[in-house]
């Protein structure tokens, strides 16, 4: 990809993550990240080491790194979410969907949170989850749609 200019190969990445085709993002932001060292850049390289190489730990420094240096982008957020699910942190992924949706409207981060389907609150809040009482009222109320 040399000769290629980085705004074309910044934009090819994220089309290639956004599209699922992280192998081609990845090579797209490793090298985006040795011409400019951005960190939108860092951000997206975090996702795709996560996804293609599974470095869970080093992506997960790469995107705070990247909201410490530009907190109020929501791009940041939503791949720091993408490597928490992929490490198997559900809730710290919510978490942090939340925040960037604090910032701005993100599309993506809200796809990503209809995917993971959040459950809403026990109808008896002093009981479990899974108790008869529990399960059998909240399937009452959905039908009259009090819930």
């Amino acid at each position: 990809m040399a000769g290629t200019n980085i705004e074309e190969l910044v934009a090819r990445g994220i089309r290639a993550a956004n599209s699922g085709k992280t192998s081609l993002a990845l090579e797209c932001f490793e090298e985006a990240v040795e011409r400019r060292n951005t960190p939108a850049n860092w951000s997206y390289l975090a996702f795709c080491l996560a996804k293609e190489r599974r470095q869970f730990d080093r992506a997960i420094q790469l995107c705070q790194e990247a909201i410490r240096k530009d907190p109020q982008n929501a791009v940041h957020y939503l791949n720091l979410g993408r490597v928490h699910l992929l490490a198997g942190r559900t809730k710290d992924a919510i978490h942090v969907f939340r925040q960037g949706l604090l910032y701005e409207a993100n599309a993506h981060i809200e796809a990503e949170l209809r995917k993971i389907g959040l459950r809403k609150p026990p109808v008896v809040g002093f009981l479990r989850r899974d108790h008869p009482i529990n399960k059998y009222l909240g399937i009452f109320m959905k039908k009259l749609r009090l819930r």
